[in-house]
């Protein structure tokens, strides 16, 4: 039987019918702050904790629930006969139900130029303190963290006149779930704070997030999958059915590779690997130096651009099956066009770059971490280490290329030129076998590899791979450079006529 019940919520949803319910079953209520005085408003009886505890909430609320009286009642084990000796010598009665929702630290956070001040005083105190206590001695108490769960414990109130254990357990398993994605978010905030002059790997990590929407399945249908964190701030679906876990991966993949690009690019992408880039002086143009590289990969792929989605280059897209357009807008036309494929996903990209970022990845037995590979490469480390120097065009070619071999999956080799890719090889076991792909890709794209630059995403180990290049057509190559036979590939490149840049950066992608 639940005789009292101490509520202090600062989400205040659904809190008075179910006060009211409470107060019918007989419930004596025990309230603090902005909640008691909600419940007064309402006629409905409660006692301030104050009262209750015989104490003052102190130091600006500060202090208020923390207290034996509140600690004693919600802890001590009902069915041991000491504890219920000790809780009668010092008057405290037990708490049978305990509604608790935590200072909105999460929503300040979200607050556009909010203090630091004011953040510190959203970091709850008592409120996690009651609920942990509470949780700790589920097998007498029940414990609520969120206003959905009010119907249940009713329902079970009004059939049983309690809760049953199973109730208590799962409710009690919540509110560890929520205090420990609550104090994630503290932890990452000050950490961010603190280390911001020099983020340093921590002793320990913690992965949060909400479930925004659970999904179909994962990467196949035999997997549970769901959909945690802010995502959808992010990315705004505006058509098409609901996106899957593969769609999600890709989406995210898309954007990496197109925010290296200030220029007007779209890309296209195929299970995280771009099968096509290009750049233009409009998107259409852009679309089909994209679409030239290769003309197969892009059937159900994703399509990502930096620039509004116009109508010339919606109805060469609508031409094909994408599963996903990823841009910063849709012009109404192009938007009306596209909606008439009831599958197809318009996205709209509102990501911003919060600072730096932390990779991670399961693996048997934990996870590992890694800073993103996100920063722009430093030009000034840039080396020419050939004889001859590139030309501007080169360059620009040069440039273009490392950009995107950055997010070809390793082994990868990028051929392109003039503001486009000519043939991409990815994630082969070897880098030869990348190059041939690359090769065998422009061929059948009938895309011409003459006067073309070729990029790396690591050192070449032999000459050979230059002087394959070089036999392909490609004229300027850009690699990290520390192989032991650097000097050999470099003497490749010079008798062939190639400018070569050594970046002194590798940009593998596992």
């Amino acid at each position: 039987m639940i005789k009292n019940a101490l509520l202090s919520v600062s989400d205040k949803t659904g809190l008075l019918e179910f006060a009211k319910f409470l107060v019918s079953k007989k419930v004596h209520l025990i309230s603090t702050g902005g909640t008691a005085k909600l419940l007064q408003e309402n006629g409905l009886p409660v006692q301030e904790i104050s009262d209750y505890t015989g104490f003052p909430e102190m130091m600006d609320g500060r202090v208020k629930t923390l207290h034996p009286k509140v600690h004693g009642g919600l802890l001590h084990l009902r069915d041991n006969p000491e504890h219920v000796k000790q809780a009668g010598a010092h008057n405290i009665e037990p708490i049978d139900l305990v509604v608790v929702n935590l200072y909105p630290f999460e929503q300040t956070l979200a607050k556009p130029g909010v203090s630091h001040e004011v953040l510190i005083e959203n970091i709850d105190i008592g409120g996690p303190s009651m609920l942990r206590s509470a949780s700790k001695n589920y097998r007498s108490v029940t414990v609520i963290v969120d206003p959905a769960d009010y119907a249940k414990v009713q329902k079970e109130l009004e059939a049983n006149g309690e809760t049953s254990s199973v109730t208590r357990e799962k409710l009690a398993a919540k509110v560890f779930r929520h205090t420990a994605y609550y104090d994630s978010l503290i932890a990452k905030y000050l950490t961010g704070k603190a280390e911001s002059e020099n983020p340093v790997l921590q002793e320990s990590v913690t992965l949060s997030g909400r479930l925004a929407q659970p999904l179909r399945y994962g990467e196949n249908p035999i997997q549970k999958a769901g959909l945690y964190g802010d995502f959808h701030k992010h990315f705004h679906q505006i058509h098409g059915k609901e996106l899957s876990y593969n769609n999600i991966i890709d989406i995210s993949a898309a954007v990496n590779l197109i925010r290296e690009f200030d220029t007007l690019t779209l890309a296209i992408l195929k299970h995280t690997n771009p099968c096509g880039v290009g750049s233009g002086k409009d998107l259409r143009e852009a679309w089909d130096h994209a679409y030239a590289t290769d003309k197969q990969a892009p059937f159900g792929g994703i399509i990502v651009m930096n620039r509004t989605l116009d109508l010339p280059v919606a109805q060469a897209i609508s031409e094909i099956f994408s599963e996903v357009i990823i841009a910063p807008e849709f012009a109404p036309d192009a938007k009306e066009l596209l909606m008439k494929k009831k599958n197809l996903r318009l996205i709209e990209n509102k990501y911003q770059s919060t600072g730096a970022n932390y990779d991670f990845h399961s693996v048997l037995g934990g996870i590992v971490a890694q800073e993103s590979d996100s920063a722009p490469d430093d030009e000034s480390q840039w080396k020419v280490v050939t004889k001859r120097q590139p030309t501007n065009d080169e360059l620009a070619a040069l440039r273009f290329g490392w950009k995107v071999v950055k997010h070809v999956k390793s082994n990868a080799i990028v051929y392109a030129a003039n503001g486009q890719t000519i043939g991409i090889g990815a994630g082969q076991m070897s880098r030869v076998d990348s190059s041939k792909i690359a090769v065998w890709k422009a061929g059948e794209a009938k895309l011409s590899l003459k006067g073309s630059i070729i990029a790396s995403d690591a050192f070449f180990p032999f000459a050979d791979g230059i002087q394959a290049a070089a036999e392909a057509g490609a004229i300027a190559a850009i690699q990290p450079g520390g192989s032991v036979r650097d000097a050999e590939v470099i003497e490749a490149a010079d008798k062939a006529g190639m400018a070569m840049i050594f970046t002194g950066r590798r940009h593998f992608r596992h």
